[in-house]
This record gives structure tokens, sequence and C-alpha cells, in this order.
């Protein structure tokens, strides 16, 4: 393959404009079922299946062979309001606790009626995964972390234990809401086992290794009739090739970038080599769950090019191709520019005792708070720089944990590697402000005012609570450079805006705020819970609350026009097909 052709296939995009019909009957139709599910992850199996459920014929379509980004998540469900499992662990929790919580995450950027229904469905939903075989357990950490060890399947995946977050009005203790599917190793891929397992005895139909173009839409009502689908002919090598293009591109993707991007090049060169166009009508509405579109380079340019440096997380499919179907018929984004970046600093545990600060030398964020929540701050208000100063005590406490405390090889081997290569000793704050340029008398204000509040003789002035609060009584420090550009701690994003949706139903709304006939949208190709701060199982929630509805509603459609005549063959020309 030439250079040429290498940057050409890059920038490719991948969907082409609607195509704008008179009526059904001027299609040519090679299938057809009530509802088209685009995307087969975690939104897009709990869409097929609830709309199953009601009643609906199904035909889930994806580009691989299924799993999304969900397979590759940690399978972590945020859930509350009393999960039995939260009442096995001794926690008492309530829907109106998990939503005054989630309002300092979700920012308005839904209802504070959807959220109180995404808090009040949330034990439903978390026993609707149990129905489809996904598993859960109640026992809990003995510290925070950003991911529990095997054998752990109950924890604090967000912010519940920092105070700012807190609301003794309705709980006297904050309760944990990350319930992580039980599995060994990551739990993703038996999270979305689970579905993909559901979503086929439920008896909906699949089409892997098929792309959709375009959609089809009819003039005069604009409401959106089916799909056009470009589908890898099977026997064919490189069909072959292609699937296997998708297991070599998961692996690849975090520590092989390019070799990755190289295979989504090769597997976007295989679809448009032997790919067959087919025409798939769907009577009552299509459903788009294809994620984000963190691997779109023309996306990621226009809406958030400092974050292009990170470690991009997703899988193959997050190329903003559901959102870009949704705007081919007038759907709008919404809050594109949103990417979460996890600088997670804990495990080790004691890591958040230490400070972070700017390149001023100044604090400017609670080092306790969940590592999307230090990502935004970081990102968003200081040009992606920032450091890490613990000290001696700290470091042989982070370490022995490291060793010893039965963390994740990806969670303790970059822990040891900053603290003991990495990192910049300083024998004191001014000799440490020397070294890292950073100004003297501000950051020995900033050790001041943290030893006082540990004495307990103030406030923390960025609200840590006193138990992650320390002393720093002399001796020699570390700073871990945590920026964006620290190649031995990579800094992972992924995006979280998408298509504008009807949070009643799901459907896709255009700029007047109607609804596009027959189109929905779900998951991470739509706004909804997870779309402003990322909390851990937030995603996958919202695939599952955000699913199920688009489901139910596309399954319910009234709307749906007139089966396509026998006697009409063809499209018409004028149509360009």
């Amino acid at each position: 393959m030439t250079s040429s052709s290498k940057k050409h296939i890059s920038t490719i995009n991948p969907v082409g404009p609607a195509l704008e019909v008179r009526s059904a009957d001027d299609v040519q139709w090679s299938d057809t079922t009530d509802v088209i599910v685009v995307g087969w992850g975690g939104a897009g199996a709990s869409a097929a299946i609830e709309a199953r459920e009601q009643g609906a014929e199904v035909l889930v379509i994806d580009r691989f062979s299924g799993g999304g980004a969900s397979v590759l998540s940690g399978g972590v469900v945020y859930a509350g309001g009393g999960t039995k499992y939260q009442k096995q662990a001794g926690f008492e929790d309530s829907p109106e606790a998990m939503t005054a919580y989630l309002k300092h995450e979700v920012n308005g950027v839904v209802s504070d009626a959807t959220l109180a229904r995404f808090s009040r469905d949330s034990v439903a939903n978390l026993e609707w995964l149990e129905k489809q075989g996904a598993g859960f357990d109640s026992t809990m950490p003995a510290y925070k972390t950003s991911y529990p060890p095997d054998g752990v399947y109950l924890y604090y995946s967000g912010n519940e234990v920092v105070p700012a977050y807190g609301n003794p009005a309705l709980a006297k203790k904050p309760a944990p809401r990350g319930h992580r599917v039980v599995a060994k190793g990551q739990s993703g891929a038996t999270f979305f086992a689970a579905l993909q397992q559901s979503t086929l005895a439920h008896g909906a139909r699949t089409l892997t290794q098929a792309r959709v173009q375009r959609l089809v839409r009819e003039q005069e009502t604009g409401r959106v009739l089916g799909v056009e689908v470009t589908v890898l002919p099977a026997g064919d090598a490189r069909t072959e090739r292609h699937k296997k293009l998708d297991e070599l591109v998961a692996k690849w993707r975090l520590y092989q970038a390019p070799r990755a991007q190289a295979g989504r090049r090769e597997a976007a060169q295989i679809e448009s080599e032997i790919g067959e166009k087919r025409f798939i009508r769907a009577r009552k509405g299509v459903v788009l769950s294809t994620g984000g579109y963190i691997f779109n380079s023309e996306l990621m340019d226009k809406h958030a090019p400092a974050y292009k440096p990170g470690w991009l997380t997703g899988a193959a499919g997050c190329d903003g191709s559901g959102l870009r179907l949704g705007q081919s018929v007038g759907g709008i984004g919404q809050d594109l520019n949103n990417i979460s970046a996890w600088r997670f600093i804990t495990p080790p545990a004691v890591w958040p005792k230490g400070l972070v600060v700017n390149t001023k030398g100044e604090r400017f964020c609670n080092e306790q708070v969940y590592g999307a929540k230090l990502g935004y701050e970081m990102m968003e208000k200081q040009g992606g720089k920032a450091w890490l100063i613990i000290d001696s005590k700290l470091r042989r406490q982070a370490a022995w944990q490291c060793l010893f405390g039965g963390l994740w090889a990806f969670q303790s081997m970059p822990a040891l590697a900053l603290m003991y290569k990495v990192a910049v000793k300083g024998k004191s704050v001014a000799d440490l402000a020397q070294k890292l340029n950073l100004d003297a008398a501000l950051l020995q204000r900033q050790f001041d005012t943290a030893n006082a509040a540990a004495r307990g003789e103030i406030d923390d002035p960025m609200g840590k609570s006193t138990d992650m609060r320390h002393e720093f009584k002399g001796g020699s420090l570390f700073a871990i450079d945590i920026s964006i550009s620290q190649k031995m701690f990579p800094l992972a994003v992924l995006s979280l805006g998408g298509l504008k949706v009807n949070e009643d139903s799901g459907a896709v709304i255009d700029g007047a705020g109607r609804d596009i006939p027959g189109l929905y949208a779900a998951g991470r190709t739509a706004i909804g819970i997870a779309s402003s701060r990322y909390v851990s199982g937030l995603s996958l929630a919202d695939c599952v609350f955000s699913g199920r509805r688009a489901g139910k509603a596309a399954a319910a459609d009234g709307s749906r026009a007139a089966e396509p005549s026998a006697a009409v063959a063809g499209v018409q020309e004028s149509v360009g097909v």
C-alpha cells in the first residue's frame, strides 16, 4: 500500500449523505425487519433485547463481530438506590441520595427528571442484567482504587467519599455504587458475553462484518426507512483478515498505537474493496449505538486536539459513524469537545495524600478525587501539565502496596517506575522548586497549608477529607510528572459527546428540537448520563438505561410506513442508486 493511499484511507469519511427517496417502494430492499440496531456493544445489545421483549423483529448490524468498547471495558456498572449487594455489604442507599451525588457529575447534561429516573431504575436495571446472565457480588476492597482486584466486586468507583460530593441529609455515609461483573481478570468480556448470548437467545438476527454507510429517508415525511450497508462476503480470505484485524487492533490499541491505527486503515481498505452493498428496511425504527468518535482523526482535530497525545481508548468502531449518520438527517451533535481524561493517582492508595501542583507550584484540585475529575482540571485549566509530590514515607508505603498489596500489574508497574526511575528528587521544598522551575515561595505555602490542615489547625483548602491529609515533616521529596506528555504514565482519554436525543424515548432530535421519525440513539453515540464527568461504571449503566429506552421506543413506533410493493424493483435513477 502506498503512502498516498494510506493517507486517503485514514481520512476517508465512511458515512455518506442520506439517500432521499419518495417512498419505501423506491428501494429494492434485500432484507426487512421491524428494528435495526447499528452497533452491537452494550447499548446495542440492550436495545435489541428490549425490542425483542416488546415483540419486535430485530436485526443487529455490527462492523466487526460485536462487543464494541464494552467488551474492552472493566465491566463495571454504576448502580445504587439500594441494590442487594449494597445491602449485603452493610450500606444504605436511596434513589434520592444517588441522584444528589450524580448531579455533581452530570452537571445538567440531562434533565433532573431523567437523572432521577436513571436512579429510580437502577436496581431494576441491575436485576435485568442478572437475568441476562451477568453476575455481581458484595465483596469490597480495603482501600480506594481505580479498579478492584480479582475477588472484589463492589467499590467506590467515583467521588462518593470526597466531602464536597456528600449529602448528610440524605445519607449518613456514602454508599459504594461500582458493581463489577464477577469474572477473573477485567470483566468487560464477561459483561458483554452475557448480553451477546442473551441477544441471540431472544431471537434477534445479526449481521456482522457489515458497515452502515448511510441512512435511507423518505423525502416528504423525513422518516428514516432503513439503511444502506456494505457487507463483507463470506468465504473471502480478506473477510477473515478483517475479522482478525479487530482482534489484533484490540491488543495493539494501547501499547502499539501506530500499529493499531494501521490495522484500522487496513480494515477500512478491505471494506472499500470487497464490500457488497445492500439496502435493509426498518419498518419501525433504526437505533444508532456505535460508540464514540475517539478514533476519528477529523473529529478529534476539530473538537479535542489537545487530547490527541493521550491514550485513545475505545474499540475500532469508535470512529464517529453513529454520530455522523445521525447528523446526515439533521441530528445535532452536543458537547463534542467533552473528553474524559483519566488521571488516576490511586492506587497506590497513599498517593492522593501527596500534593498535586501546576507548573507554578500551586495546588489546583483535591488529590483524592476520581481520576476523570483530576484529568479534567489538569487538561482544561492547567494546559495538561501537573506534578504529584510525595515524600519518603509515602513512597515507602506506596512501594509496599505495589509489591505486596495485590494490585493489578497495570497499576503497580507504572507506579514503581515513576517513583524510582522517573521522579525528580529534591532535598527540600526549595531544592525541588528549583529543579522543577516552580515558584519556591508559592510551593512552600502549599506545603505549609497542607501541613496545618493535616494537624487539624485549618480545613484543607482543596476539601480533602481528614484521613487523606498528610504532614510533610522534612526530608527528601519526589515529584512525579503526571502530565499528558508523560509516556511512562499514559493518560487514557475517550469521547463523551454525542447526538441530542429525546430523553423520554431516545429519539434523535433535530435543530428545532423535533424527533426525527424512525431514528433513535443510545450509549456513547447519544448524549446521556455519562456525557459530562465520567465515573467508572456510568457508561455501561447508561448503555443499559439508554439502550433499553431506545429499544422499547423503536419497537413501539406506530408511524411505520407501508410495506414496500413486491412489484417495485430498484431505486429511482435520480437518487443515485
